[in-house]
Protein backbone atom coordinates (compact mmCIF):
# COMPACT_ATOMS: atom_id res chain seq x y z
CA UNK A 1 0.00 0.00 0.00
CA UNK A 2 2.41 2.53 0.75
CA UNK A 3 4.63 1.88 -3.08
CA UNK A 4 0.75 2.76 -4.23
CA UNK A 5 1.02 7.14 -4.62
CA UNK A 6 5.17 6.67 -5.99
CA UNK A 7 4.35 4.09 -8.66
CA UNK A 8 1.72 5.84 -9.81
CA UNK A 9 3.60 8.97 -9.75
CA UNK A 10 6.13 7.24 -11.48
CA UNK A 11 4.65 5.71 -13.82
CA UNK A 12 2.82 9.11 -14.79
CA UNK A 13 6.21 10.63 -15.54
CA UNK A 14 7.38 7.96 -17.51
CA UNK A 15 3.81 8.09 -19.74
CA UNK A 16 4.45 11.56 -20.35
CA UNK A 17 8.35 11.29 -21.25
CA UNK A 18 7.43 8.66 -23.63
CA UNK A 19 4.58 10.44 -25.36
CA UNK A 20 7.19 13.68 -25.69
CA UNK A 21 9.69 11.43 -27.00
CA UNK A 22 6.82 10.73 -30.06
CA UNK A 23 5.63 13.86 -30.59
CA UNK A 24 6.41 14.44 -34.16
CA UNK A 25 8.89 18.06 -34.59
CA UNK A 26 9.27 19.59 -37.37
CA UNK A 27 12.44 19.77 -38.28
CA UNK A 28 14.19 22.65 -39.63
CA UNK A 29 17.58 22.71 -41.82
CA UNK A 30 20.08 25.00 -41.12
CA UNK A 31 20.16 27.85 -43.50
CA UNK A 32 23.40 27.11 -45.36
CA UNK A 33 22.52 23.71 -45.78
CA UNK A 34 18.88 24.63 -47.25
CA UNK A 35 21.37 26.60 -49.92
CA UNK A 36 23.00 23.66 -50.94
CA UNK A 37 20.10 21.26 -50.91
CA UNK A 38 18.61 24.20 -53.51
CA UNK A 39 21.33 24.34 -55.44
CA UNK A 40 21.90 20.06 -55.91
CA UNK A 41 18.08 20.20 -56.69
CA UNK A 42 18.50 22.92 -59.65
CA UNK A 43 21.18 20.30 -60.81
CA UNK A 44 19.69 17.16 -60.11
CA UNK A 45 16.88 18.31 -62.26
CA UNK A 46 19.27 19.62 -65.32
CA UNK A 47 20.50 16.04 -65.37
CA UNK A 48 23.89 17.12 -63.55
CA UNK A 49 23.57 14.24 -61.15
CA UNK A 50 27.16 14.33 -59.82
CA UNK A 51 27.37 18.31 -59.21
CA UNK A 52 24.11 17.26 -57.05
CA UNK A 53 25.52 14.50 -55.44
CA UNK A 54 28.34 17.14 -54.12
CA UNK A 55 25.88 19.82 -53.39
CA UNK A 56 24.04 16.88 -51.26
CA UNK A 57 27.10 15.94 -49.09
CA UNK A 58 28.20 19.51 -49.20
CA UNK A 59 24.87 20.03 -47.16
CA UNK A 60 25.06 16.97 -45.23
CA UNK A 61 28.33 17.62 -43.70
CA UNK A 62 26.44 21.18 -42.95
CA UNK A 63 23.82 19.98 -40.67
CA UNK A 64 24.05 16.16 -40.87
CA UNK A 65 20.89 15.41 -38.83
CA UNK A 66 18.35 16.66 -41.49
CA UNK A 67 16.33 14.15 -42.61
CA UNK A 68 15.21 16.17 -46.12
CA UNK A 69 18.97 15.71 -47.37
CA UNK A 70 19.28 11.92 -47.23
CA UNK A 71 15.91 11.63 -49.19
CA UNK A 72 18.32 14.10 -51.86
CA UNK A 73 20.82 11.79 -51.76
CA UNK A 74 18.71 8.74 -52.19
CA UNK A 75 17.05 10.97 -55.15
CA UNK A 76 20.61 11.31 -56.80
CA UNK A 77 21.60 8.15 -56.37
CA UNK A 78 18.55 6.54 -58.16
CA UNK A 79 19.04 9.08 -60.92
CA UNK A 80 22.48 7.59 -61.07
CA UNK A 81 21.14 4.03 -61.75
CA UNK A 82 22.50 3.23 -57.81
CA UNK A 83 19.64 2.01 -56.55
CA UNK A 84 21.40 0.12 -53.54
CA UNK A 85 22.82 2.76 -52.26
CA UNK A 86 19.32 5.01 -52.75
CA UNK A 87 17.89 2.40 -50.40
CA UNK A 88 20.58 3.03 -48.00
CA UNK A 89 20.00 6.74 -47.63
CA UNK A 90 16.09 6.38 -47.66
CA UNK A 91 16.92 3.77 -44.95
CA UNK A 92 19.15 6.19 -42.87
CA UNK A 93 16.09 8.85 -43.67
CA UNK A 94 13.76 6.62 -41.87
CA UNK A 95 15.79 6.10 -39.06
CA UNK A 96 15.58 9.59 -37.96
CA UNK A 97 11.90 9.61 -39.02
CA UNK A 98 10.21 6.25 -39.04
CA UNK A 99 6.99 8.14 -41.24
CA UNK A 100 8.67 10.19 -44.02
CA UNK A 101 6.24 9.70 -46.64
CA UNK A 102 9.07 10.37 -48.93
CA UNK A 103 11.52 8.30 -47.72
CA UNK A 104 8.99 5.28 -47.57
CA UNK A 105 8.03 6.06 -51.31
CA UNK A 106 11.93 6.75 -52.47
CA UNK A 107 13.08 3.51 -50.46
CA UNK A 108 10.01 1.38 -52.35
CA UNK A 109 10.94 3.02 -55.68
CA UNK A 110 14.92 2.07 -55.18
CA UNK A 111 13.47 -1.95 -54.27
CA UNK A 112 11.06 -1.99 -57.41
CA UNK A 113 13.65 -0.51 -59.91
CA UNK A 114 16.06 -3.76 -58.48
CA UNK A 115 13.56 -5.91 -58.94
CA UNK A 116 12.32 -6.64 -55.41
CA UNK A 117 8.76 -5.86 -55.93
CA UNK A 118 7.59 -7.99 -52.70
CA UNK A 119 9.40 -5.59 -50.66
CA UNK A 120 8.40 -2.80 -52.60
CA UNK A 121 4.54 -3.77 -52.60
CA UNK A 122 5.32 -3.99 -48.50
CA UNK A 123 6.31 -0.55 -48.74
CA UNK A 124 3.13 0.81 -51.01
CA UNK A 125 0.99 -0.77 -48.27
CA UNK A 126 2.53 1.16 -45.56
CA UNK A 127 2.18 4.12 -47.14
CA UNK A 128 -1.62 3.49 -48.07
CA UNK A 129 -2.02 2.92 -44.47
CA UNK A 130 -0.36 6.08 -43.25
CA UNK A 131 -1.92 8.46 -46.11
CA UNK A 132 -4.44 6.38 -48.29
CA UNK A 133 -4.51 5.96 -52.27
CA UNK A 134 -4.99 9.74 -53.02
CA UNK A 135 -1.65 10.39 -51.39
CA UNK A 136 1.49 11.86 -54.21
CA UNK A 137 4.00 9.35 -52.88
CA UNK A 138 1.18 6.00 -53.40
CA UNK A 139 0.27 7.12 -56.49
CA UNK A 140 4.24 7.59 -57.59
CA UNK A 141 4.99 4.16 -55.95
CA UNK A 142 2.55 2.71 -57.44
CA UNK A 143 3.94 3.77 -61.08
CA UNK A 144 7.15 2.70 -60.49
CA UNK A 145 5.95 -0.72 -59.57
CA UNK A 146 3.43 -0.92 -61.99
CA UNK A 147 6.53 0.00 -64.30
CA UNK A 148 8.75 -3.13 -62.86
CA UNK A 149 12.28 -3.21 -62.60
CA UNK A 150 14.93 -1.05 -65.01
CA UNK A 151 16.63 -3.54 -67.13
CA UNK A 152 20.25 -4.11 -66.52
CA UNK A 153 22.95 -2.27 -68.73
CA UNK A 154 26.10 -4.69 -69.89
CA UNK A 155 29.49 -3.40 -69.88
CA UNK A 156 31.50 -4.02 -72.40
CA UNK A 157 33.85 -5.97 -69.87
CA UNK A 158 30.83 -7.97 -68.59
CA UNK A 159 30.58 -9.57 -72.14
CA UNK A 160 34.04 -10.97 -72.56
CA UNK A 161 34.35 -12.83 -76.16
CA UNK A 162 35.23 -16.61 -75.72
CA UNK A 163 39.07 -17.00 -77.51
CA UNK A 164 38.93 -18.97 -80.33
CA UNK A 165 42.08 -21.09 -80.89
CA UNK A 166 42.41 -22.19 -85.28
CA UNK A 167 45.56 -24.11 -86.25
CA UNK A 168 47.02 -23.51 -89.39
Amino acid sequence: MRYTLPAAALSLVLAMTGSMGSAKVEQVADPRAQALLANGHADLASGQVDAATDAFEAALAVDPGYVGTYIALGEAARKAGLQGKAIHYYREALQRDPNNLGAIAGEGAAMAEKGALEKARTNLARLEGICGKACAETQELAAVIAKGPTPRVLSAEAVKPQPVVESN
